[in-house]
């Protein structure tokens, strides 16, 4: 199933983080954080301006992006868990990040 987002709105994969701490002690799954970095899988076509302009979004199918700890709507699409969020809540793109390689929503 492909879902496609409106407006300046996202669909995000997050990026699971090491299962061990650096001196290596296996952290279990009820003591983890969720990640904060994930991967954007669909963008909307953007948002409106004043005079009905379409601005273009700043992040694009593919990008690894941080966002905030309690940013977007967690939703399952096709058994996947994914977040859909307006793109003002990404903090920034991580470049030069390699992409998981998985196909897109």
């Amino acid at each position: 199933m492909k879902f496609r987002p409106l407006h300046d709105r996202v669909v995000v994969r997050r990026i699971e983080a090491d299962q061990k701490t650096a001196g290596g002690i296996i952290i279990p799954d009820t003591a983890k954080e969720k990640p904060q970095e994930g991967e954007i899988l669909a963008v909307g076509p953007g948002a409106r301006d004043e005079s009905g302009k379409l601005q273009a979004l700043d992040v694009k199918v593919g990008d690894r992006v941080l966002f905030g700890k309690w940013s977007g709507t967690e939703v399952k699409i096709g058994g996947e868990d994914l977040l859909i969020m307006k793109e003002s809540d990404i903090m920034g793109v991580l470049e030069g990040a390699a992409k998981s390689g998985k196909k897109a929503a």
